[in-house]
């Protein structure tokens, strides 16, 4: 049996160090399997908590530690705070790793920092104490607070609520596992949910409520744009009810993933092509009766399932995003064919993604009317849009906007 730190770091080294998303972290990195389950429930633990541990760090030391040092201290942290583990076995386990990593000199420090730590008081202003009551990085603090006032802390820490599973057929030989039903058919959320055969057979797949919600007020057509469609979980929902669907996707490695999913879902109406949906194409010009434009954006809204956000996220790079945003919506809209339907929709819960790019849309483009689409899931009505926050929208924070081409 490994040292229980050992794989944790391993997988977070990639994340802090090396940029990368954390399940795409874990997917490589070859684990004990037998302790797999610890070993996941500590990596998104260290990152949702990323602040709170860093603070009793900083606090607790006169100069901040070396990177692998400092990675040590909020894993063996997060065990002490928030899994109960004996403070003498975690200590002994982090001195022992630390000596494997062949920093012997750092030993003794994090021998007495763990045994000694002290939790520091909270911070004087409400900004600074909700974010570290949140983990969440003080610039989306002041954002959330400004746009949602006092809601802005459950929509902070409202929990993941399980595993969104669709079902195609064969619900019934799973639901006896405790679930959480959802307003859509055939969509249950489980607490826990390991994948067998079925799923190879495209008897169900994983699909966020989100993007169910997103999907289900699309309405019926004969040929649909998916403007930026990976992993294909939409085009594949919107092929049902749909002639065709174009799931267009920037890279070469996400056209492939469509195309996988399709072929396991058995989607033959579905063609997934390599293209940039900010850049016009003449081809597409008026072709296609529903254009869905689900834009890069901030993830804001899906941090509950996706903790690395609030490490990779800045408000510079909100910004930036906001012109990739207009620029997709702008140039997709040129695709639309009279009186056809154009959607926009993020996993952002920041109005400046949201409403804010719908209001600069409509300014420059008198051709399109504002049509503002239901949702069975509960939400709240923007002057623009439906805005699915996470703590009452079964753990969804998305938008969507629809528009009628004139």
């Amino acid at each position: 049996m490994t040292n229980p730190i050992c794989d944790p770091y391993l997988i977070l080294t990639k994340v802090y160090q090396g940029g990368k998303y954390l399940k795409q972290a874990i997917a490589e990195t070859a684990i004990e399997p037998q302790n797999k389950a610890r070993t996941v429930k500590i990596c998104y633990g260290v990152l949702e908590k990323d602040i709170y541990l860093a603070h009793i760090i900083g606090s607790n030391t006169q100069k901040q530690p070396k990177s692998a040092v400092k990675l040590v201290l909020k894993i063996a942290l997060y065990m002490l705070e928030f899994m109960d583990k004996h403070g003498y076995m975690v200590a002994d386990c982090a001195v022992e790793f630390i000596k494997k990593l062949g920093k012997d000199g750092a030993a003794g420090f994090v021998n007495a920092f763990l045994r000694s730590y002290k939790i520091p008081p909270a911070p004087e202003t409400a900004d600074e104490r909700m974010s570290l009551e949140t983990s969440a990085p003080l610039w989306l603090v002041k954002k959330l607070r400004r746009s949602y006032k006092a809601e802005a802390a459950q929509i902070l820490s409202a929990p993941s609520e399980g595993v969104c599973v669709r079902f195609v057929r064969g619900a019934e030989n799973y639901i006896a596992k405790p679930h959480t039903k959802t307003p859509f058919g055939g969509l249950y959320i489980f607490k826990n949910f390991v994948r067998d055969e079925g799923f190879f057979r495209g008897d169900y797949t994983f699909q966020s409520i989100g993007s169910i919600a997103v999907c289900t007020a699309i309405s019926p057509c004969e040929r649909l744009l998916d403007a930026c469609a990976a992993p294909g979980g939409k085009s594949v929902l919107l092929s049902g009810k749909c002639k065709s669907v174009t799931a267009c996707e920037l890279h070469p490695h996400r056209t492939e993933l469509i195309q996988s999913y399709c072929a396991r879902m058995g989607a033959d109406n579905v063609t997934a092509v390599t293209a940039d949906s900010s850049k016009f194409n003449p081809e597409y010009e008026h072709s296609f009766d529903a254009v869905l434009c689900d834009a890069p954006c901030s993830g804001t809204g899906v941090i509950n399932e996706n903790p690395d956000i609030k490490l990779f996220r800045t408000a510079e790079s909100v910004a930036e995003l906001n012109s990739v945003q207009l620029a997709i919506l702008e140039n997709c809209s040129r695709y639309v064919a009279d009186g056809g339907r154009l959607y926009y929709s993020t996993c952002s819960v920041l109005p400046e993604e949201n409403d804010s790019i719908v209001y600069a849309f409509l300014q420059k483009h008198p051709e399109y009317e504002l049509s503002i689409p239901s949702s069975p899931l509960a939400h709240r009505k923007t002057k623009f849009g439906l805005q699915f926050l996470p703590h009452i929208s079964l753990g969804a924070g998305f938008f969507l906007a629809a528009f009628t081409r004139k």
